[in-house]
């Protein structure tokens, strides 16, 4: 990509969360987002084609920064460690609260939504190809990616519905051990 427009995309993508950040998000015009980026409106056009679809990139971009930073996680050797990356994760979701549950909740984003469930499902299909599970051998990776990704992003959207917002340490541990769980359910033969 052209550093421009990735410096141009960038600049909308955090003068949008800065904005949401501060007020509610409906309340947030496409003038409001470009003034703060310091462009004006026909670039927001020649990137964008609507605030949703700036919202779902900007949201996007976040998921995909920290999970390239994923260690490979080490199913066989026993319980394996919690990354630190997600907690990073979560404390990104917890600074934006207002804008995710907006976009996870009852009357959410559907295009926003499965823009993060397909970027959920892709990490961990590399994580379960890399994994080699017992208790997935004999599924296909689609499967269990959409079942990770569903049940990582329902932890989420009940954590950020919480009022008050428990700190994001404690909605690791809980994703966390929800994740492992899965794995459990079924012992290997």
């Amino acid at each position: 990509m052209d550093p421009r427009v990735a410096r141009t995309r960038a600049s909308l993508q955090k003068a949008l969360l800065d904005l949401a950040r501060e007020r509610p998000l409906d309340e947030v015009a496409v003038g409001d987002v470009t003034a703060r980026a310091g462009v004006n409106r026909s670039s927001f056009y020649q990137h964008y084609a609507d605030k949703e679809t700036l919202l779902a990139e900007a949201l996007e971009n976040a998921l995909h920064d920290v999970s390239t930073q994923l260690p490979e996680v080490p199913i066989a050797s026993g319980t394996p460690t919690m990354p630190s990356e997600l907690i990073t994760y979560l404390e990104h979701i917890a600074a934006n609260a207002a804008v995710y549950r907006r976009v996870l909740g009852e009357h959410g984003s559907t295009v926003v939504t499965a823009r993060l469930r397909q970027r959920v499902e892709l990490i961990v299909r590399d994580a379960v190809g890399a994994a080699h599970s017992p208790a997935h051998t004999d599924l296909p990776v689609d499967v269990v990616a959409s079942g990770i990704a569903g049940s990582a992003l329902g932890v989420i959207t009940a954590w950020i519905a919480r009022d008050p917002l428990p700190p994001p340490d404690v909605a690791a541990d809980w994703l966390w051990r929800m994740l492992l769980g899965i794995g459990a359910w079924r012992q290997p033969d």
